[in-house]
């Protein structure tokens, strides 16, 4: 198959763009550190190559022609990826990754990590993130298969160190006029006569029972969201986390429901490098701000 090459060099197109920005070939020039007639023969090639001039000579200053306006923003286009495709080489010859994943069970919001996430894109610009989300067994198959480069669980598999975060805690909620919640002090047993919702287990191997799971009715969905979307429809009873719903706490969407036993149960939660040691840099940098982030909270 035969290549076609373009007849326009890189170097011509800038040109062209930076006499456009500095409004003049003297400046332009200047700017280039070339010659003013190199910069004018730039442009002549540039303009008799393409079907169109897109540079007109107005008294001293150059204008742009109408092609001239269209083209100038391919210009501007094609200088920047090529300033991005170096700084990319450069990155990687620094030893930083092109992709950071991050495995994140849906125990922890991701709102959560938004200010992380563009702390980070300030310092590796070049560095893409993309978030896995997980729950039950599909976190420990992302640890386990390093489908991801760091990863937020609920539970440290055998032979891997975590750095602790912070408590997930969860608690039994229904919509305000739902039975569980109108009926005051209910014991387990009372529970399991009424319809829960829970998560499904996004793990490929097997699936992974977690929490209280007595109901002989359940609705299984993927995700939290969907959830809340349930259970303010007053169909059936879950466990949250509290971070998912305090914000429908306080608007007394939802309630929780007083157990006899405690409402409350908690998840410690950990940060892991799937690579150890070996993570790269730029995972390193995303983990330590995750830390400083949700980092778990002492007791005195």
């Amino acid at each position: 198959m035969n290549i076609k090459l373009p007849r326009i060099s890189l170097e011509q197109w800038l040109a062209f763009k930076t006499v456009v920005d500095a409004g003049s070939y003297v400046q332009a020039a200047e700017q280039l550190n070339k010659s003013q007639s190199s910069v004018s023969y730039a442009i002549q090639r540039l303009n008799e190559l393409l079907p169109q001039p897109v540079l007109a000579i107005n008294g001293r200053k150059a204008e742009l022609t109408e092609a001239g306006k269209v083209l100038y923003r391919h210009a501007d286009e094609l200088i920047n990826q090529a300033c991005q495709a170096e700084d990319v080489a450069r990155s990687m010859a620094s030893g930083f990754e092109s992709e950071v994943i991050l495995g994140l069970d849906v125990l922890v919001e991701i709102n959560d990590l938004v200010c992380v996430f563009e702390e980070f894109s300030q310092e590796f610009p070049l560095t893409r993130i993309r978030v896995l989300e997980t729950s039950l067994s599909g976190t420990t198959e992302a640890i386990l298969e390093q489908q991801a480069d760091l990863v937020i669980t609920g539970a440290v598999p055998t032979g891997y160190s975590g750095t602790p975060l912070r408590q997930i805690e969860m608690v039994p909620v229904a919509a305000p006029e739902h039975p569980l919640v109108l009926a005051g002090e209910v014991s387990d047993l009372e529970l399991r006569s009424h319809r829960q919702v829970v998560m499904r287990d996004t793990g490929r191997k097997r699936e992974q029972d977690v929490g209280w799971l007595g109901s002989q009715q359940r609705w299984t969905v993927s995700h939290f969201s969907s959830s809340i979307k349930l259970l303010k429809s007053g169909l059936v009873f879950a466990f949250m986390p509290r971070n998912w719903i305090q914000e429908n706490l306080d608007r007394e969407e939802l309630h929780i429901i007083n157990l006899s036993e405690g409402a409350s149960r908690f998840i410690h939660t950990y940060l892991i490098y799937t690579k150890g040691s070996a993570a790269g840099p730029a995972s390193k940098a995303l983990g330590q701000r995750i830390v400083a982030e949700l980092r778990a909270e002492t007791t005195v």
